[in-house]
């Protein structure tokens, strides 16, 4: 797939991606149990990765009913379960320090990996919380590493309130983490201000949709 990125100058790494320490993150605790981590930069050769990304990964649209309609999903969608084998090896070794970092609070590893092309400004997603599943009743966490230019991603008390943003692009995580997925929702908005392309990988574990 043709995209057009404009690489951060931050991020010029020749070499092939990969992570730094995963240490440094900082914590800001919500509302209600609730809790997210931060950590801008962990991936390098973020714009690599995307360019590879974007250009072998098998992207689906998909179309969902919305009221008395059927409606295009304003963003490309991939998915690998826990037994698939991820488009990147710094993929995997992702997962893998994600599950050894919070292996203490989550109990258990992070299973499977969404990815989302947002194309443009146009592409987004709505307020939601990942209740599918376990998440509807069960504390747990999800980790979305950005890559590609920076969105703002969203998040507000379920049920409305103060909304917090986090700009997020080139190689930054963002763990979401205790009830943040019962008590709290998220959304990337529309844009109407020039907005190259962005890929989000989230990691979940098991159940958690």
């Amino acid at each position: 797939m043709s995209v057009a990125l404009q690489g951060s100058l931050l991020d010029v790494v020749d070499d092939a991606p990969a992570l730094r320490p995963l240490t440094g993150a900082t914590r800001t605790p919500l509302a209600g149990g609730a809790w997210i981590d931060l950590l801008p930069g962990w991936l390098t050769g973020a714009d690599l990765l995307f360019e590879r990304l974007a250009d072998e990964v098998p992207w689906r649209a998909e179309r969902r009913p919305m009221y008395d309609r059927v409606v295009d999903v304003p963003r490309l969608l991939s998915f690998y379960d826990e037994d698939d084998e991820l488009p990147h090896p710094v993929l995997a070794e992702a997962r893998s320090q994600l599950s050894r970092r919070y292996a203490a609070e989550l109990g258990e590893p992070f299973r499977t990996a969404g990815l989302c092309f947002y194309r443009d400004g146009r592409d987004s997603v709505a307020w939601h919380g990942d209740r599918i599943g376990r998440g509807n009743t069960e504390d747990t966490m999800v980790a979305i590493i950005s890559i590609g230019a920076p969105r703002d991603l969203l998040l507000r008390p379920r049920g409305g309130g103060t909304t917090l943003r986090h700009r997020l692009g080139h190689g930054d995580l963002l763990v979401m983490g205790g009830s943040c997925q019962r008590t709290w929702e998220h959304a990337v908005p529309k844009t109407a201000k020039p907005c190259g392309p962005r890929i989000s990988i989230q990691f979940r574990p098991r159940g958690v949709h």
